[in-house]
């Protein structure tokens, strides 16, 4: 039920009341007779019609005001007439359902999923409301509940809707202003695999007329990385060829510096009170492949008057995920951070800072891009894997770290009479990343832990030991060796967190034995509202991470009610497993009460997937999946395309990105009929 508020119905009114007042007045005057039949507001049928009407001359009843009207003596009572035709007058007057078409209430939805319940609400945060003075709108810093779009993206949706329509008469396909179909481009994980996947789909779309079709664009982990390089430029889509080789230049050119890099991690660590394995990520593994330290924001990033798709970045809530308790697809957009179905909100420039029961008690930096593509594409779903390879990583870091901090420590020395001896530091720390190593290989860690005891010894001057016995591990049982590993590790920095780097390094150490990714300030704690799941309420932090881990590809973006979606395209990017994103998420759904339509793969498609799969349901939205490798594109070798680009491989060389580009674009440019054929069933299906 809507309802509105007391004295309130005028704002129902167009904006320009005095034309429809003063036009409604005259009708009514020169129609006394008429009433409001059903028709005017609905679809359903006139309980009369003009056959049963009876037209009265004009010279019967003179046309002045004191006139008062008189019924024909062939009706025994008044009966609606032709909407504005005077029986007193016999003229037509402009009537104000032809000023202003009353909006008509469609037919009833038949079937389809359950609506999701809600709580009533008293909906006057209007654009009309707020120009007039009632309702204020969301305060900087505070928290928003509620189902509803930010007011920022529904401007901004209405906009970019009209620019849809001029990209659909382009394209020869009729539509009307209010038949304009949502649709929402996805693009799923897979590292490098997945950013030039898209750029080359992208690439191909615009040439084909229908990126400029697409309303949202949303991604996972490697996607994301695409969508931080492109939002880079304003209006990119509408200089995509340009945009497109300054990326391809940057992934082919140098690496960031070592000192940039060490630079912007002890930048991390100091200007923030929660530091994480995401920060360490986002420097060693995020900057190797997108080649560069991108520090501007995303609120600074967006234009309000963009003419690209509105992004949506996405990842998934740690805690929500492992106990199943509270919704876990988070959702990170220019204009606001936070939970998809729940409703639950905060602005993007303030995800991050303290909050208590709603308002904000502690500012925090807003996160920068190239944070943000870290916490998007962070983790993989092997714990000992993605251990190994960050070891790796930091293990590489610190083979470039004593030249730089021989710079830092001399800055250090004006402070500090006695600073720390570089070289000794460093080989206690490559000791430590090697001893954690040998156990996750299953390799005797004795020789490490020798020369650890050693250099800690001349480092302290005797004063600290450790308490761990020399003795020889049991690598056979790996869980006993990892346990003794984390104690090891803590008890070394005991001793030495008052020395720099160790306190740094202590933290991402600390980091590693809790596995904490992505921790931040859980901005919905100690409020009080029964809408939002009571673990969200209770933490003071959140992890957020990779929303690979649960599903590949940003669906639940997508599948908010109040975004309205009619056509979902999928890209698929995942190594393996070309169909595991779409069955999960209509599995998902189904549980949700989501509408999705069902999902049902030849098994003969397994192995050999075709190049273009369209699912359909009732009073769903269409969704289009588009596996990256297939027999279309590559024939019989679609496993040999996938040992060649493997999600974590490092950097991909020119010839690498260029062929990876040609077959994701074969996708689109293959499908082009498909895709515009589909955009017209759309348009049909749109309410």
């Amino acid at each position: 039920m809507l309802s509105f508020c007391p004295h309130r119905s005028h704002q129902l009114q167009p904006l320009n009341r005095i034309v429809y007042i003063n036009t409604c007045d005259s009708w009514m005057l020169n129609n006394p007779e008429e009433a409001f039949a059903p028709s005017y507001v609905t679809d359903r049928p006139n309980p009369v019609t003009n056959a049963n009407l009876v037209a009265v001359p004009a010279e019967l009843h003179p046309d002045t005001d004191n006139a008062v009207p008189q019924l024909h003596p062939d009706l025994d009572s008044a009966v609606p007439g032709p909407s504005g035709f005077s029986a007193r007058t016999g003229r037509r007057h402009q009537t104000p359902e032809e000023l202003r078409p009353f909006p008509k209430a469609g037919p009833g939805k038949v079937g389809g999923a359950v609506r999701r319940k809600r709580k009533a609400a008293i909906l006057i945060d209007t654009p009309v409301e707020r120009q007039m003075g009632g309702s204020k709108p969301q305060e900087s810093g505070s928290v928003r509940i509620g189902h509803s779009l930010n007011k920022n993206e529904e401007e901004f949706v209405a906009r970019r809707r009209k620019d849809v329509l001029q990209s659909l008469k382009k394209l020869k396909i009729r539509c009307s202003e209010y038949k304009v179909p949502n649709i929402a481009l996805l693009g799923s994980g897979g590292g490098s695999r997945a950013m030039v996947g898209l750029l080359g789909s992208l690439d191909q779309l615009q040439k084909a007329g229908l990126l400029d079709c697409v309303l949202y664009l949303s991604g996972v982990s490697g996607s994301t990385w695409c969508m931080a390089s492109l939002y880079q430029e304003s209006d990119w889509s509408t200089k995509l060829e340009t945009v497109k080789d300054k990326i391809i230049q940057r992934l082919c050119g140098p690496a960031v510096s070592w000192g940039d890099a060490i630079a912007k991690l002890k930048k991390y660590y100091k200007e923030k009170d929660i530091f994480s394995l995401t920060d360490v990520w986002a420097v060693m593994f995020v900057t190797a492949t997108v080649k560069e330290v991108y520090e501007h924001t995303l609120s600074d990033q967006w234009d309000q008057k963009s003419k690209d798709p509105f992004p949506i970045y996405t990842a998934i809530d740690k805690q929500s995920k492992q106990n199943k308790d509270a919704d876990p697809w988070f959702e990170i957009t220019p204009c606001e951070a936070g939970y998809s179905l729940t409703g639950a909100f905060v602005e993007t420039s303030s995800f991050g800072s303290k909050f208590e029961n709603g308002r904000k008690i502690k500012n925090q930096p807003e996160i920068d891009m190239l944070y943000l593509q870290a916490l998007c594409g962070s983790t993989s779903a092997n714990e000992d894997e993605e251990k190994k390879l960050l070891l790796e990583k930091i293990k590489e870091f610190l083979k470039h770290v004593p030249l730089i901090e021989m710079e830092m420590v001399e800055e250090l020395g004006k402070e500090d009479s006695n600073p720390p001896p570089i070289d000794e530091c460093h080989q206690v720390l490559m000791d430590l990343v090697d001893m954690n190593l040998s156990v996750l290989n299953g390799k005797d860690p004795s020789a490490h832990d020798k020369s650890i005891r050693t250099k800690l010894n001349e480092l302290t001057g005797g004063k600290h030991q450790l308490s761990f016995q020399k003795k020889k591990l049991n690598l056979t049982d790996k869980e006993v060796a990892k346990q003794y590993m984390k104690q090891y590790t803590v008890d070394l920095f005991n001793g030495l967190s008052h020395l720099w780097p160790f306190d740094l390094w202590a933290s991402i150490f600390g980091c590693m034995k809790q596995w904490i990714w992505g921790r931040k300030y859980d901005f919905l704690h100690n409020m009080k509202d029964e809408a939002v799941p009571a673990a969200l309420l209770k933490s003071e932090t959140r992890d957020y991470i990779d929303a690979g881990l649960l599903i590949n590809s940003p669906y639940f973006s997508v599948l908010r009610e109040e975004r309205n979606i009619d056509l979902i395209i999928s890209l698929d990017f995942s190594e393996t497993e070309p169909f595991k994103t779409v069955t999960k998420a209509a599995e998902t759904s189904k549980k949700l009460k989501i509408p999705f339509p069902e999902v049902n793969i030849p098994e003969e498609d397994v192995k050999k997937p075709k190049d273009f799969y369209v699912f359909k349901g009732q009073n769903t939205p269409t969704v289009i999946h588009i596996p990256l490798f297939n027999v279309v594109n590559c024939g019989d070798d679609i496993e040999k395309w996938r040992k060649k680009y493997k999600t974590y491989q490092g950097s991909y060389s020119a010839e690498m990105i260029t062929k990876l580009m040609e077959v994701a674009g074969k996708n689109i440019t293959n499908n082009r009929d498909n895709l515009v054929e589909q955009i017209r069933q759309a348009i049909q299906m749109h309410k």
